[in-house]
């Protein structure tokens, strides 16, 4: 199946490239542009777009908004977003993944990068760049905010015990085949393991079973 991409950005230029490189693909098309946040959500709807590369700061409502008014939305659950921002390292990003994003990806990133972070997004999976590594999520997300989720850790009780190790590998930034080795089973069983999480947890992908591992204080960030 073609995957329908849908370009956030408030500059044309970067609009224009994004969409040469998105439709050079025989798996995929760009399906819409929009400048702001406002007209993304609503051409994610009209359109319906499967990705949406989502720009960060752009005029009225910014790409963080609009990522939540997606994720909020029942009819665009299908819809995964993937933030591209010019600084990796910004607070932002891990609102975005709080927000609901599915990952995201400096504009920086190497043109088979943002093609796989596309393809990857469709398939349900979480995409945070090599340079996002879980130290720097884990800061963000403790920074100023001593107090985990009460109700988020409360909801972890549903979780078995080989969910809540799997859950831990996942926050740790592991693929499935590399939890699978750490554990000692098959990459499938992980993948059952992860899927369950995610329904019990309410998460729409892996970037929010990692956040809720932080904020329920399953995972604890690291001080270097």
């Amino acid at each position: 199946m073609t995957i329908r991409v849908l370009l956030a950005d408030d500059q044309a230029l970067l609009r224009s490239a994004f969409r040469v490189l998105v439709d050079s693909e025989p798996d995929m098309e760009v399906v819409g542009e929009a400048s702001d946040g406002a007209e993304a959500v609503r051409l994610a709807k009209e359109q319906r777009a499967d990705v949406v590369l989502m720009d960060i700061r752009m005029p009225g409502t910014d790409g963080l908004a609009a990522t939540r008014l997606i994720s909020a939305d029942p009819a665009l659950a299908h819809v995964r977003v993937v933030i591209l921002t010019t600084f990796e390292v910004d607070d932002y990003v891990v609102q975005s993944l709080r927000a609901g994003a599915s990952g995201f990806l400096g504009k920086g990133s190497e043109p088979e990068e943002l093609l796989n972070a596309i393809r990857v997004a469709a398939g349900g999976e979480a995409l945070l760049s090599p340079a996002a590594t879980k130290g720097l999520i884990a800061r963000f997300l403790a920074q100023g905010d001593d107090d985990h989720d009460p109700a988020r850790a409360q909801r972890l009780d549903a979780l078995t015990v080989r969910e809540r190790e799997v859950l831990v590998q996942v926050a740790g930034g592991h693929s499935n085949d590399e939890i699978a080795e750490r554990l000692e089973v098959s990459p499938l069983t992980v993948k059952t393991h992860v899927n369950r999480a995610m329904a019990k947890l309410g998460a729409r992908d892996r970037a929010q079973l990692v956040v809720i591992a932080y904020e329920s204080g399953l995972v604890r960030p690291r001080v270097d």
